[in-house]
């Protein structure tokens, strides 16, 4: 351990160089961190997060079974979807006059394991 004296601090603060060099290498950017903070802004409602949930046990559903599933009016599910889709969280295909929505490739993994920590009873 190093002791530095960190500026504005009238004490020396101890610090491992390498755990700090490392941990600087693997930090978000500012620019990640914002984009990651947006997301968590976007699933911190119930319903949103819900929708990632079902979407995940069934892979695809159109709006009406999304609203069967988690009891919510067709119109609070078409809203959430729309805030997902622009984010890039959900994908949509048509099948004739109904709309399906799955969970985008890229961001399922990343979504459902912020999603599993929730459900996880040892982060209560």
């Amino acid at each position: 351990m190093l002791s530095y004296r960190m500026p504005g601090f009238d004490h020396d603060h101890p610090i491992d160089a390498a755990t700090v060099a490392a941990a600087r290498q693997r930090v978000l950017s500012s620019t990640d961190g914002e984009r990651a903070a947006d997301t968590l802004r976007l699933l911190a409602d119930p319903v949103r997060v819900r929708i990632v949930s079902a979407l995940h046990a069934a892979g695809e559903l159109c709006v009406g079974d999304l609203a069967l599933v988690l009891d919510v009016s067709d119109s609070s599910i078409s809203h959430a979807l729309r805030l997902l889709r622009t984010a890039g969280i959900v994908q949509n295909r048509r099948d004739g006059r109904v709309i399906y929505y799955r969970l985008a490739d890229s961001w399922a993994p990343r979504v459902l394991d912020v999603v599993a920590a929730a459900d996880d009873p040892g982060h209560r």
